[in-house]
């Protein structure tokens, strides 16, 4: 019996997991493009011990400026948001569409 349970549980994690996929875009799109900046909180490790700005200091602050087609902005916070950005939008991608496939199955092909 336990095995049975197991299995909705990995079903509602799944499709809890394509929900949150599906939604995260647009959320990012609800949010200010100026929602991480100025924050006055440091995450990076070298900027925080060493005071110097690493390849990734700022690229949070370009990819939502990005997300929010803001190309000036973006490109004054991390001039590789160009490479991030797309990297993160093939990934993301690819990550809807297995768990997209996971929940509802292989679609069939049509032939004409």
């Amino acid at each position: 019996m336990q095995g049975k349970s197991d299995s909705k549980w990995f079903k509602w994690m799944d499709k809890g997991w394509l929900a949150a996929l599906t939604l995260f875009p647009f959320i990012l799109w609800l949010l200010p493009a100026t929602f991480f900046d100025r924050t006055g909180f440091e995450l990076c490790p070298s900027k925080y011990f060493f005071d110097i700005e690493c390849f990734g200091c700022g690229i949070t602050r370009a990819v939502m400026h990005l997300h929010h087609f803001d190309w000036r902005e973006a490109i004054y916070y991390n001039n590789l948001v160009v490479i991030v950005y797309p990297a993160l939008a093939v990934t993301w991608f690819i990550w809807w569409r297995a768990a997209r496939r996971k929940v509802f199955g292989q679609m069939k092909q049509t032939s004409y």
